[in-house]
């Protein structure tokens, strides 16, 4: 990890690209990571599972974030958390940006 300290607008780290999903790491550690993406309208991620506990805060946008079989529709400003081997997906209403917390045991 970088001793560096760095002040950033969390919306301009990412750009919205049609049709596709960008993703950029923000801070990577033996214990977990923390990555911004930005989903364009329509784009999504499909159903899969992960072996560690997870929080999507969203930053902009509107999105459906699935949790074993129940859609969950989140906006700007709210949270979400995704249990670990619990399948899930996501998927872009509007144009869509979150932060994925990952944390490992």
């Amino acid at each position: 990890m970088s001793n560096e300290v760095k002040v950033s607008k969390l919306k301009n780290l990412v750009e919205y690209q049609v049709g596709n999903v960008v993703s950029k790491v923000l801070m990577k550690a033996p214990n977990g990571t923390v990555t911004l993406f930005a989903f364009s309208a329509g784009s999504e991620l499909s159903e899969h599972t992960a072996p560690f506990e997870a929080l999507i805060n969203v930053v902009d946008g509107v999105a459906e974030i699935g949790v074993d079989g129940t859609g969950h529709e989140v906006e700007s400003g709210e949270v979400i958390n995704l249990p670990a081997n619990i399948p899930h997906w996501v998927k872009a209403i509007k144009d869509f940006k979150m932060i994925l917390t990952m944390i490992r045991d």
